[in-house]
């Protein structure tokens, strides 16, 4: 015989169920659709910050300005480039290096090629002889990089050309980073290379690909 006290027990399971599927269910329904109350913020400030804004104005400051002049000798982060050699292409007694401070491998000469195909052969031609599809447009023709003087340049001389420009040639400082500048460096010389290479500089192993051009 069940005593009143298992009844009653089983009465609150029995609400206890009822209640957690409709719980279920009414949140289940309301999913993705937008509700009139905000989300509880234990920590608001987080959310609200007071802060300044770009090109916003102040009154704390006696200019009016929200944006600072940064302080004299300061660098922004990862901008230190205190490297010599690697950002401007100079050794200890400020003098040009001879070669790039930069591992050769085929993936750096490819982006070295896709960056010279880019920014440089418009005035250099893509074989490197100054022939560019701007110099027949009237654009005056920078000299050959196979002339055996610009052969003879250090690396670093290079490097700096790209990065400050010379004569008609602008600068690219801006336009391209001094990774990519090496790369470009690197790729220069197998271009050169390319043109005045002897049979000897071809490993062996390749040498029977090779079919004499006439």
């Amino acid at each position: 015989m069940i005593n009143r006290h298992e009844n009653i027990s089983g009465l609150f399971r029995t609400a206890a169920l009822v209640g957690a599927i409709i719980i279920l269910l009414t949140s289940g329904c309301g999913r993705n659709r937008p509700s009139d109350k905000p989300p509880l913020h234990a920590n608001p400030n987080m959310d609200t910050q007071e802060k300044y804004r770009p090109q916003t104005s102040s009154e704390f400051f006696d200019d009016g300005a929200a944006m600072r002049v940064p302080v004299a000798g300061t660098v922004p982060r990862g901008y230190l480039r205190n490297d010599n050699v690697f950002y401007h292409g100079l050794d200890a007694d400020s003098k040009f290096v001879k070669v790039a401070p930069v591992e050769i491998t085929a993936p750096l000469l490819a982006r070295g090629q896709e960056r010279y195909d880019i920014y440089c052969a418009p005035c250099h031609s893509r074989v490197g002889d100054g022939k560019g599809i701007v110099v027949n447009r009237g654009y005056p023709p920078p000299p050959t990089f196979h002339d055996p003087r610009l052969r003879e340049l250090p690396d670093g001389q290079i490097f700096d050309v790209i990065t400050n420009g010379i004569r008609n040639m602008p600068s690219y400082r801006h336009q391209i980073t001094p990774e990519d500048r090496w790369a470009i460096v690197v790729y220069l010389r197998a271009l050169q290379k390319s043109q005045n290479a002897r049979l000897e500089d071809i490993p062996a192993e390749q040498r029977g690909h090779i079919r004499e051009v006439k």
